[in-house]
């Protein structure tokens, strides 16, 4: 039975925190938040937690706890994961890692110091339909991807911490790298801060990843819908994963066009719509787990040694750089921003979770 002990009872920390009290190999020992109110509450919807706390370094550093889980705001995240690790304790951290790069490697080499577990909750990893997408990439069903256009919008929340890029494009940087084996080797950035400058709340960020793929990110907390949406275009199909349709959240379309068809011009609609090839729109069967719920029972298996952590610490590093270098690129007026590559950071291991193989007909 792991003992774990979770920091951070406002937004997202309840969920965590029923998961791992409902998991059979895991127990909540102690809730740690600054409001005695969201304590309380959380106390009230999960009877089996009886015991808080207001002070989260003490939590932490706490003997009885295995592991700590931290969903706290991101500029608190670095101290207390380090208090954590330094106190022997594995430890699972909301996305973002931290705030800084050089903290992040700090992390990640304390932790392999102690031999301990340094997990990121990038959560879309354990997302079946994130899964899915990955299996048509790597099965080649989509043919060369050419790039990639990914929508992350929604009215708030409005953060004071971190921009809309570190807090909802890290998702996407995430689930591109683990998509694509690899990293991005540039980035242009492009942002405003129309209602907390100098925080931006609008953010338009280009990533040029190897063999010439482009992946754009749109990442807003001021548009009046709640958009979760990236589309993949590949030489010979092209995917739409859209995680807020619960019943159909992932398309294919049997769609390209034909640039070298036999006709050497077009000067009408209807000879236009020649060079494009139609077919078949499929949507997969979806199911699987709750993403949080694998994600959680993932950790369990890093702790017990059962898996290597696909969402480790210097997969976080990862995303950690990219975010880095377009704040940097929207501080310089937008100038393309190489990144360096990463030194001694092997590419994420196969998940543990084996993701969907689909096969389409046509």
């Amino acid at each position: 039975m792991v003992v774990v002990n979770c920091v951070g009872v406002g937004h997202w920390g309840p969920n965590l925190v029923r998961v791992f009290a409902t998991h059979p190999e895991s127990r909540v020992r102690t809730v740690c938040d600054v409001s005695p109110e969201r304590i309380a509450l959380v106390r009230t919807n999960i009877p089996s937690v009886t015991r808080s706390s207001t002070d989260p370094l003490a939590t932490v550093s706490d003997s009885e706890a295995d592991a700590v889980v931290i969903a706290t705001p991101v500029g608190s995240h670095y101290e207390l994961a380090r208090a954590a690790l330094e106190a022997g304790k594995h430890v699972l951290v909301e996305k973002p890692l931290c705030r800084t790069l050089a903290q992040g490697e700090e992390l990640v080499a304390l932790a392999r110091s102690r031999g301990k577990v340094l997990a990121v909750g990038h959560i879309f990893l354990f997302n079946n339909g994130v899964r899915a997408v990955r299996a048509l990439i790597h099965s080649g069903e989509l043919g060369a991807v050419r790039y990639i256009y990914s929508t992350r919008t929604n009215l708030g929340p409005f953060r004071t911490d971190v921009n809309a890029l570190w807090d909802l494009a890290a998702h996407d940087l995430s689930i591109l790298n683990y998509w694509l084996d690899a990293d991005p080797i540039a980035v242009t950035a492009h942002g405003r801060a129309y209602l907390n400058p100098p925080i931006e709340d609008v953010v338009l960020g280009c990533f040029d990843y190897p063999d010439g793929i482009l992946a754009c990110v749109q990442a807003s907390w001021l548009n009046p819908r709640k958009v979760r949406e990236i589309t993949v275009v590949g030489a010979h199909r092209m995917a739409v994963w859209n995680d807020m349709d619960l019943n159909e959240p992932l398309r294919v379309y049997h769609k390209t066009v034909n640039v070298h068809r036999a006709a050497d011009y077009s000067d009408t609609f209807g000879s236009f719509r020649m060079l494009v090839r139609h077919g078949d729109v499929v949507i997969p069967h979806m199911s699987g787990p709750e993403p949080l719920a694998a994600e959680c029972a993932h950790f369990i298996d890093c702790v017990h040694g059962r898996a290597q952590a696909i969402n480790s610490g210097a997969d976080a590093i990862r995303v950690l750089r990219a975010l880095e270098a377009a704040d940097q690129s929207m501080r310089e007026g937008s100038r393309l921003v190489p990144l360096a590559s990463p030194p001694g950071l092997a590419a994420a291991p196969p998940p543990a979770m084996a993701p969907p193989a689909y096969r389409l007909a046509g």
